[in-house]
């Protein structure tokens, strides 16, 4: 068995995560931390989590939580996990950070999407950051890394196909993302009241959002220079989980829809969590949160509009799962040698 720590237990992020790990064959939850709630069960801030028995959270010395454990888990803050993980990194244990802290490389993009959050020199050149299929021998290797956020993950593997795999002129990528209230965590914010949040869609980041540089970094890894400029707008709606983004860029060139869904059926054939939906599949027009939620699926299609040149590639995950916690999961399982779906089949609720 392997043992894990979990940092930020007491979390959205850090609930999923235990009820993954907990059904998982070689995981063992050796160490749930949580400042605030240090010293409470687990079952305590998670009613649904009624372990046996019931695990306390708490406080995380980094060297006692090394000496714990074989993989560490942090489900923390940027800033919180700014401040963890350089201690945590000199004790040798494998690092997963499932916050920003260390995803973009370069010290002027973090500084202007994470304003607050103050890394220490010289860490984030020995993080990997990336996806599992998009760099799975990497994350094999990997001491420290870094994983992307929730729409990055589905604008990625919705991009990926048409960016990696074909020979199109893409234009501007421009990008409409779509989330729900699980998204923002647990702090309390007044637009996140429910009388504001509820019935409404709200554009809380319209001209602008951090995950479109992680993206940008992503593609500009694997294709230099394939996707030259990026937007992203994001909006709130009234859902508690789930996510949805649409991918627009023009073409000038016609486009062989026929070919351009081979393409994409190629990659998720090769990608077991990355499922190519036909939009008339099913009653349920899909992609489609409601029809991931639960799971470590990412749903994914690509149509042509003719009117106008333009592509569009959609995507949708459920942004707790495979957005966070399940992305974890997969990760450990492809540093340990597992099978990568080990602890992740579980198919999704779609009704919730």
């Amino acid at each position: 068995m392997t043992r894990v720590a979990l940092l930020g237990a007491a979390g959205l992020v850090g609930g999923e995560f235990v009820r993954l790990a907990h059904s998982h064959p070689q995981l063992e939850l050796s160490y749930l931390g949580g400042h605030r709630h240090a010293g409470q069960r687990l079952s305590s801030v998670h009613p649904g989590l009624r372990l046996s028995p019931d695990p306390l959270i708490e406080n995380a010395s980094p060297a006692h939580v090394a000496r714990r454990c074989d993989v560490i888990v942090c489900a923390t803050p940027a800033e919180v996990s700014a401040s963890l993980i350089p201690q945590l990194a000199r004790h040798g244990a494998v690092v997963i950070d499932l916050s920003g802290a260390f995803r973009l490389r370069a010290d002027s993009d973090h500084e202007r999407w994470y304003p607050g959050v103050h890394r220490p020199d010289g860490l984030t050149e020995h993080f990997t950051f990336g996806l599992p299929e998009l760099i799975p021998e990497e994350i094999a290797r990997a001491h420290l890394l870094s994983l992307p956020g929730c729409y990055a993950t589905a604008i990625t593997l919705s991009l990926a196909p048409l960016v990696l795999a074909t020979e199109l002129k893409l234009g501007p990528v421009l990008i409409d993302a779509k989330g729900s209230s699980s998204g923002g965590g647990l702090t309390l914010r007044e637009a996140d009241l429910h009388p504001f949040r509820s019935n409404t869609v709200t554009p809380y980041a319209p001209a602008g959002h951090r995950h479109a540089a992680e993206v940008f970094q992503l593609l500009a890894d694997r294709a230099p220079g394939r996707v030259r400029r990026m937007g992203m707008s994001a909006y709130g709606t009234s859902g508690v989980r789930g996510l949805l983004v649409s991918c627009y860029t023009f073409v000038d060139e016609p486009v062989d829809e026929a070919a351009l869904r081979r393409t994409y059926l190629r990659f998720c054939r090769q990608h077991r969590f990355v499922r190519y939906r036909h939009r008339g599949e099913t009653a349920l027009p899909v992609p489609n949160a409601k029809a991931v939620v639960g799971s470590n699926y990412c749903d994914v299609t690509a149509l042509y509009d003719q009117d106008c040149g333009r592509i569009i590639a959609l995507g949708a995950l459920d942004n707790l799962v495979k957005g966070a916690a399940g992305q974890a999961v997969q990760a450990i399982n492809l540093r340990l040698g597992l099978g990568e779906s080990t602890g992740l089949d579980a198919q999704p609720l779609v009704v919730s």
